[in-house]
């Protein structure tokens, strides 16, 4: 084989354009912009629908001011605090506690609140507590997992401010108790949607499975503001306690990072990790075996070398560009001399047949034939230029 200088030509850039680019990933980047308006949207939505939400200085549709007001109108006075210390405090027997959002509170805040207003003689009123908070704060009272499937139930129990209110919009967590003096009203699937538990100091606990009955667009539905004054007036003061994320976790308090996580949250990482499972599967799945395609175009053997070429120069590959080289020559010198072409790389067949075929008192050709690979690219050169005379030579001869 001879070697011959290339002309050089102009080289074609494989590295994709910016308009490839932007074919290719426009349909991803269009749907990660709609995610994120969305996204965005439904905060903004939220975040207006929740704004101040229990709040009884809040005049918005989910806030309680109107209770507020309906509460001072009958001499009851509201006082709205965000801390555990300040709620401990306030317990008392003309005090009626109301605790917003019972589940914010950690397990050591839940458990010093209870032990503050147990023995107080008041009214401490849980609105929405789940399993999470109602047992330490309302002991003997545990949360079904289901809520109610309605909002409007009727009261169903000899509770007096069950019983002048008539039907109201109690329906959301329902609770059991052990407690055989409890009094059990709004039933749903025969679970109570709001309980009252007495204690021993005079004073008693109303667990109350949603805050529909205090928001400002629901007090005047059905038996929503009857029910709310009645729970809510029972003593002069209401002390309105909405937990807030800054307040200060007990110190005795063990919550691990997993109490951290809201409640919907592993639920939902199991539904992203069982779709992962199922994209992986799809992703992932057998297509049948390879199949022999035509090249739409003929591709001429020098270009086809040349790029082979390239890609061993590239990886720096000198021991495979040698190999190959050696093993092409071999296969073509073994048919001059007479030596089969399967027998072409065994050097004990090789050898001897290209000595005898060659004049004079013989070379050593196995280190040009089965030497070791060449140091740099020079000896590679000259490792060409060797195998190319020898097979002129026994071409010859």
């Amino acid at each position: 084989m001879t070697t011959e200088a290339a002309a050089p030509t102009a080289s074609t850039s494989t590295a994709p354009t910016a308009r490839t680019v932007w074919t290719r990933t426009r349909g991803i980047v269009l749907a990660a912009v709609l995610l994120l308006a969305a996204a965005v949207a439904i905060a903004a939505v939220r975040s207006t629908e929740r704004h101040g939400q229990l709040d009884p200085r809040s005049a918005d549709p989910n806030g309680s001011r109107a209770v507020a007001q309906l509460l001072a109108d009958r001499g009851v006075t509201t006082r709205v605090v965000t801390t555990l210390r300040a709620a401990r405090a306030a317990a008392g027997p003309d005090t009626t506690l109301l605790v917003a959002v019972p589940d914010r509170l950690t397990k050591g805040q839940q458990s010093e609140l209870h032990r503050a207003t147990a023995p107080s003689g008041g009214r401490t009123v849980l609105v929405g507590a789940s399993g999470w908070s109602v047992g330490r704060l309302a002991p003997g009272v545990s949360a079904d997992p289901a809520d109610s499937l309605g909002s409007t139930l009727a009261p169903a129990c000899a509770l007096p401010e069950a019983r002048r209110a008539g039907s109201a919009d109690t329906g959301g967590v329902r609770y059991t108790t052990t407690r055989l003096d409890a009094d059990s009203c709004y039933p749903s699937a025969r679970l109570a949607t709001l309980l009252r538990v007495p204690a021993a100091s005079g004073g008693d606990t109303v667990v109350l499975g949603a805050p529909d009955i205090l928001y400002n667009d629901r007090l005047d539905k059905r038996g929503n503001a009857s029910l709310a004054l009645q729970l809510l007036g029972s003593r002069p003061h209401l002390v309105w306690y909405l937990p807030s994320l800054s307040d200060t976790p007990a110190a005795d308090d063990d919550k691990s990072f997993f109490d951290l996580i809201p409640s919907g949250w592993p639920w939902a990482t199991l539904q992203l990790f069982i779709a992962a499972v199922l994209a992986a599967f799809w992703r992932g799945r057998r297509f049948g075996p390879l199949v022999p395609e035509r090249l739409p175009v003929a591709i001429r053997a020098s270009e086809t070398a040349e790029g082979r070429a390239r890609l061993y120069r590239k990886a720096n590959a000198r021991d495979r560009a040698a190999a190959a080289l050696r093993s092409a020559a071999r296969t073509r010198l073994a048919p001059l001399v007479g030596v089969p072409v399967a027998q072409a790389h065994a050097p004990e067949a090789l050898l001897p047949a290209l000595s005898a075929h060659l004049p004079g008192d013989g070379q050593d050709l196995r280190p040009l034939l089965f030497g070791p690979p060449p140091g740099d690219d020079t000896a590679l050169i000259a490792l060409t230029d060797q195998l190319d005379a020898l097979e002129r030579e026994v071409r010859r001869s």
